[in-house]
C-alpha cells in the first residue's frame, strides 16, 4: 500500500471523534492537578493547609497558559486547579477540543514540573458555554468552591494538628455546618474572616495594557509604545460583586 493511501486510511482513526466547539460559543478550560495531594503533602510537604510557594507556582503556571498561543481573557486558580476563559473569537486549532485539552494539559504539566523541579501532571476538560450568564456562573462556582475548600481545609488541618487521624478529621467535617466550622476555628483562635483572601477566593489573572516611553534607535527620538502584561489579583470579590468583575471581561 502506498504511503498516501495508508495515511488516509489510518488518520481517520485519530480524527473520527474530533469535537469542534461551534462559533459564538464561549470556551472555558479547567486544568486540574493529578495526584497532587500526594505530591504536595507527602513528597514535597508544602505547608498545610495553604502554602504561598505553591500558590505562586500555580500562579506562574496560569500566566504561562495565558501566554502560550491562545487568546485567554481571564485566568483563575485555586488549590491545584486553573480555569481559563478564552476570547469568543478564538479559532486556534479550528476550536478542536482534543487540541485544547492535550496542549493545555501538556503546557501546564511542563511549566509546573520546571517550577517544582519534579514531575507533575495535569489533566484538562473543556466547558462549552452558550451565553455570558453561564460563563459568569462557571467562575462564581469556582470562586465559591475556593471558599468552601478553604473552610474545610483549615478545619481539617487544625484537627490533624490536634492529634486526630485523617479519618477522624474527615468525619468531623461531615457532621458540621458552615456556622459550626467557623465557630470551631474561632474557638481555636482562628477568625476565618481574617484569613488572606487568596485562600478563600482564589487568585485572578487578567491582561492590562500600559503605555511606556522609549528611544527610537534609528531616529534617536523619544517614542511611546503600548504593551500588555498580566495582572495578578489576590483580593478577588465574592458573590454578586464577583459576577460583575467577570462580566467586564465579556464586554
Amino acid at each position: 500500500m502506498k504511503f498516501d493511501d495508508l495515511d488516509r486510511k489510518m488518520r481517520v482513526y485519530e480524527t473520527l471523534q474530533d469535537r469542534i466547539v461551534p462559533p459564538e460559543i464561549y470556551i472555558v478550560a479547567r486544568i486540574d492537578g493529578r495526584n497532587f495531594t500526594r505530591l504536595t503533602k507527602e513528597v514535597h510537604k508544602f505547608e498545610a493547609p495553604f502554602d504561598a510557594r505553591f500558590r505562586d507556582m500555580m500562579t506562574e503556571t496560569t500566566k504561562h497558559l495565558m501566554d502560550c498561543g491562545f487568546k485567554v481573557l481571564y485566568g483563575f486558580t485555586e488549590s491545584d486547579e486553573i480555569s481559563l476563559l478564552f476570547d469568543k473569537s478564538e479559532i486556534a486549532f479550528k476550536r478542536k477540543t482534543r487540541k485544547f485539552n492535550s496542549i493545555l494539559a501538556g503546557e501546564a504539566s511542563a511549566k509546573f514540573s520546571l517550577l517544582l523541579d519534579d514531575l507533575a501532571c495535569f489533566d484538562c476538560r473543556i466547558s462549552e458555554l452558550p451565553n455570558e450568564e453561564l460563563v459568569i456562573d462557571y467562575f462564581r462556582w469556582r470562586n465559591e468552591d475556593a471558599f468552601r475548600n478553604a473552610l474545610n481545609a483549615h478545619c481539617y488541618w487544625l484537627q490533624r494538628h490536634q492529634g486526630k487521624n485523617a479519618s477522624e478529621a474527615a468525619e468531623f467535617l461531615l457532621k458540621k455546618s458552615v456556622v459550626a466550622k467557623n465557630e470551631f476555628l474561632f474557638q481555636n483562635s482562628i477568625n476565618f474572616n481574617d484569613l488572606p483572601n487568596w485562600q478563600k477566593r482564589g487568585v485572578g489573572l487578567h491582561w492590562e495594557s500600559f503605555e511606556g516611553k522609549g528611544l527610537n534607535k534609528k531616529t534617536q527620538e523619544e517614542t511611546t509604545f503600548t504593551r500588555r502584561h498580566i495582572v495578578v489579583d489576590l483580593e478577588l470579590p465574592m458573590k454578586d460583586d464577583y459576577s460583575e468583575f467577570i462580566r467586564r471581561f465579556l464586554e
